[in-house]
């Protein structure tokens, strides 16, 4: 399997999340937001934290208009694997591929920190072969990573099974306490309607050798490549 890694200005997670991909076998190859027009169909599109476009304006407000989310919206649209990870979450919010939007944390501070995270679904295929009975030891390092929606709306993210993620204790206990950043109902992570765009606010690039303190980020690497009928 193949991945394209998008760089933006202000990109500072890409080599990140090449070498992380890299360590699942996954070939990774990074491309400039003005030089890409399409990807291929069975690549997985990267979308990498750090601060596109200085944060200016709101997170991920600019970086929507880049030309590289035409084609990252038609692969989507099209039923490709798309990802986006803290900046890139923010990004998949902006362009409306995703519901809801990223606001300062609670605390008003800039958090990086370990979190634990217990996977919610366990239809897509970036969660369908995650523990559902454990938590995964994954960092966040944001200021603003408060998952923010109406009423409305996190219910119909219940009701349809489109939570991939909730931060819980290191026992898998969903609790405020395990919050760190005041996301509504402990949302660490949401999904698109068909599954296929996964936003999240936690580094799966930062847990992916026990260099790093743990390898649990790979497990969703390797749950993509088990989707897709690949063996890891």
């Amino acid at each position: 399997m193949r991945a394209a890694v998008v760089v933006f200005p202000g990109t500072w997670s890409d080599n990140d999340c090449v070498w992380a991909l890299g360590t699942c076998g996954i070939e990774a190859r990074k491309v400039w937001h003005r030089d890409v027009t399409s990807f291929e169909p069975d690549e997985l599109v990267v979308l990498p934290g750090g601060f596109s476009y200085g944060d200016y304006l709101r997170t991920g407000a600019i970086a929507r208009f880049s030309p590289a989310m035409d084609a990252v919206v038609a692969h989507a649209e099209a039923g490709g694997l798309v990802i986006g990870i803290c900046n890139g979450f923010q990004i998949l919010c902006e362009s409306q591929l995703l519901p809801g939007v990223l606001m300062r944390n609670e605390s008003l501070q800039f958090r990086c920190q370990d979190a634990y995270l217990l996977p919610a679904n366990q239809t897509s295929p970036f969660t369908a072969h995650l523990d559902a009975s454990r938590a995964y030891m994954v960092p966040v390092s944001h200021g603003e990573g408060r998952y923010v929606a109406d009423a409305e709306t996190v219910a119909m993210l219940e009701d349809t099974d489109r939570v991939a993620f909730r931060y819980a204790t290191a026992e898998g206990v969903v609790t405020p306490e395990a919050n760190p950043n005041g996301s509504a109902a402990n949302i660490a992570g949401i999904l698109n309607e068909r599954g296929n765009v996964l936003g999240m606010m936690p580094h799966p690039e930062r847990a992916c050798e026990q260099l790093l303190g743990n390898e649990d980020g790979n497990a969703i690497w390797r749950s993509v490549l088990a989707s897709v009928g690949v063996g890891v």
